[in-house]
């Protein structure tokens, strides 16, 4: 991609403005916290001290509205506590302008170094650095210093505790992640009627894993409703598409493939009801035309061999959704006549406990944290390369903003941190966004200031609004966040006497400085993800041949098989498949040649790769009992994969074409020994096209060597 078309790409994406749910409730509790520090403040203290807490109480709220598992209150005390450290540690160097600089520069090499814990860790961290350069610019004293962050702190225990006093939706995250999983499976299910390999998006499946992820002490206090559905989903997904598959289930035509269609329809149709019964926490209302087509596929014969046994499954797994939500379950009204007793589908014969995956405490996550950093540490790290990046950047800008004649030299730096990102589209689409979205709010908020000349209290009446419509319409867009902040910045400075007309002027030069800085110092500094995606194909591919693996291993020797291993392998592969797919996504939006992979060969290897991870898959569901015979023909196939795949691996890494003889051999005998009997040899069969086809587009040559082996 050029340079004109990327920064054109990154330009529509910082100034779209999206249509998304609100949660005015939300908003509006967060605006209070801001309304009742900066009230209380102002009567009890000085203005300058009441514009220091509304950076607390705005920033304590503005975590809470991160995608983020964790109970809103911890985040509001985190978020405030760092503030509070943050603000106090910058005075007492802001007597020294360059032991100042020396300190920002370490505190934001830190706060770029936290994205490697996550997304919520860098923004929290980024608030941290913001505040550090607002509030030090309040004349004070050290006891003042200190004065500041306890105020500070008391902002935060202001938020969450209207949090916890006036909760809005409680476990409404966990709640919407789970119900969004069942969803995707009841949509892939509709799907799978007209398209029989429709590709499935994990995300909602990896939503709602890390959404099940509690500590003990929320366990106790999880309602039932969220106990179950979750595990019923992730073993929806294999059956499903076993089920609707014309190689391992019903015909391609024919009576069979009409009676797959009407059970994948109401297994759709009873997957929606769960929910929306998980989502809104009432009774599951099962239509009783879907209950027919279950009733009737459980005691008919249409189905046979393997998609009757899919079929059974998927029936024991509907019955298990609808128990788990623990809920009275209702049938709806018919069209025509009398509600009747519903019958839930019967539940499988096997009881399965469903138990929370544990997530550490507070405390706990220090050591995680401190391995994520160790990782991030080094000179190739995306997350390394930012964290320089960013501390350059605000040095420079500080260094810039201070030299200019200008007041609040900081709003430079500031602006430079915020809309720095690892990566290079969303640092650009934000510079944009933000100075745009400032241009706005300064002219809206100065337009106001202009005509009203308000008071200090009408002026944080006016801020309270302005941080209620960004509480309100964050989701829809960075500009139209950036306009309610920048216009809640004037009417903040207004409280403490700023003249609106020169702090218009600063915030439009200095906001522009400071996106320009941001933009150039990724253009200078990069650290792009084209040239990696090569190593994320291998990772991929590795990945993907691991969970092959577990589950060949099964069919190889039923009577040991480790349910868990399966489990962990297939998780493996789908966190590589997302790793790689979010490579692309921000490798598209690079002014980069592409070095390494062609378009056509990164589509046609992802086409491969998700064959792979989807046969294995198919394989899974139809995993012998312990009881079973073992397979020889499975165990010499899965040797041979076992043995050919580090070198596959280091051969997508170092532009080498694969060799797959070692596999396709053994698929040969064993097709050679049993023919095409079992699902297994069946699913093998696609495997080693999978392979092939992934040869092939990666071969330097026309068609791959493996193509030319198996003509």
């Amino acid at each position: 991609m050029t340079w004109s078309k990327a920064l054109k790409d990154t330009v529509r994406t910082g100034l779209t403005v999206e249509r998304t749910k609100l949660q005015p409730l939300v908003a509006v509790r967060g605006a209070a916290g801001v309304a009742i520090v900066i009230g209380v403040v102002l009567w009890l203290a000085t203005p300058t001290l009441a514009v220091s807490s509304a950076f607390g109480a705005f920033a304590s709220a503005l975590v809470t509205f991160q995608r983020s598992w964790r109970p809103r209150p911890v985040l509001a005390l985190a978020v405030a506590a760092g503030l509070a450290v943050s603000t106090f540690v910058g005075y007492m160097a802001a007597a020294d302008p360059l032991v100042f600089g020396v300190l920002l520069a370490v505190w934001t090499l830190l706060a770029g170094m936290a994205w490697a814990v996550g997304p919520v860790s860098g923004m929290v961290a980024t608030q941290t650095v913001a505040v550090m350069l607002i509030t030090v610019t309040l004349p004070t004293s050290v006891a003042g210093a200190l004065l500041h962050a306890g105020i500070i702190v008391c902002a935060g225990v202001v938020q969450a505790a209207l949090i916890v006093v006036f909760p809005v939706r409680p476990w409404g995250l966990q709640r919407d992640a789970l119900a969004d999983a069942l969803a995707a499976e009841a949509d892939y299910a509709r799907r799978l009627r007209h398209d029989p390999v429709a590709r499935f998006d994990a995300q909602p499946l990896m939503d709602a894993r890390s959404a099940a992820e509690l500590t003990p002490r929320q366990a106790r206090n999880r309602p039932r409703q969220l106990g179950g559905p979750r595990g019923v989903a992730e073993r929806l997904r294999p059956v499903l598409a076993s089920l609707a598959d014309p190689v391992v289930g019903a015909p391609a035509e024919g009576p069979e493939r009409d009676h797959v269609r009407d059970l994948l329809a109401a297994a759709g149709t009873v997957l929606d009801a769960v929910a929306r019964s998980i989502r809104w926490g009432k009774p599951v209302r099962l239509p009783p035309e879907a209950m027919a087509v279950l009733e009737g596929a459980e005691s008919g014969s249409m189905l046979t061999g393997p998609a009757r046994r899919s079929a059974l499954r998927l029936i024991a797994l509907l019955a298990d959704a609808v128990e788990a939500t623990d809920e009275p379950v209702k049938e709806a009204r018919p069209a025509n006549g009398e509600p009747k007793d519903a019958k839930a589908p019967k539940k499988s014969g096997e009881k399965e406990q469903y138990r929370h995956l544990l997530r550490p405490t507070v405390p706990r996550l220090v050591p995680v944290g401190l391995r994520a950093l160790r990782r991030e540490a080094r000179w190739s790290s995306a997350i390394g390369r930012h964290a320089v990046r960013v501390a350059g950047v605000s040095l420079a800008g500080y260094a810039l903003g201070s030299a200019l004649p200008l007041g609040h030299g900081y709003w430079a730096p500031m602006t430079s941190v915020m809309v720095m990102r690892p990566d290079f589209g969303q640092t650009y689409s934000r510079g944009v966004a933000r100075f745009v979205g400032t241009l706005v709010g300064v002219f809206v908020g100065g337009l106001v200031m202009a005509l009203a000349h308000p008071g200090p209290w009408v002026c944080a009446a006016l801020a309270v609004v302005c941080i209620a419509l960004m509480y309100l319409l964050m989701r829809t867009g960075y500009s139209v966040a950036s306009a309610c902040i920048a216009a809640y910045v004037v009417f903040l400075l207004g409280i403490a006497g700023e003249g609106w007309s020169q702090t218009v002027e600063e915030r439009v030069i200095l906001t522009l400085l400071g996106g320009l800085l941001a933009m150039a110092a990724y253009a200078l500094f990069p650290a792009w993800e084209t040239p990696k995606l090569r190593d994320r194909l291998a990772d991929w591919l590795a990945a993907n041949g691991r969970y092959s693996l577990a589950v060949l291993d099964a069919f190889a020797h039923p009577a040991d098989r480790k349910p868990r291993r399966v489990r962990e392998a297939l998780l493996d592969a789908r966190a590589a498949r997302q790793a790689w797919e979010d490579a692309v996504a921000r490798a598209q939006r690079e002014p980069v040649r592409h070095r390494g992979i062609s378009r056509n060969a990164e589509r046609g290897a992802e086409a491969a790769l998700a064959t792979m991870g989807r046969v294995t898959m198919l394989m899974e569901a139809h995993i012998p009992d312990r009881d079973a015979a073992p397979s020889k023909e499975a165990e010499e196939f899965a040797a041979a994969l076992r043995a050919a795949l580090p070198d596959a691996a280091a051969a997508v890494r170092e532009r080498r074409d694969l060799d797959w003889s070692g596999p396709l051999d053994a698929y040969g005998a064993w097709q050679a020994r049993v023919g095409e009997e079992g699902v297994a040899v069946r699913a093998a069969e696609l495997l080693v096209d999978a392979l092939d086809e992934l040869a092939g587009v990666l071969s330097r040559g026309p068609g791959g060597r493996n193509r030319a082996a198996r003509r």
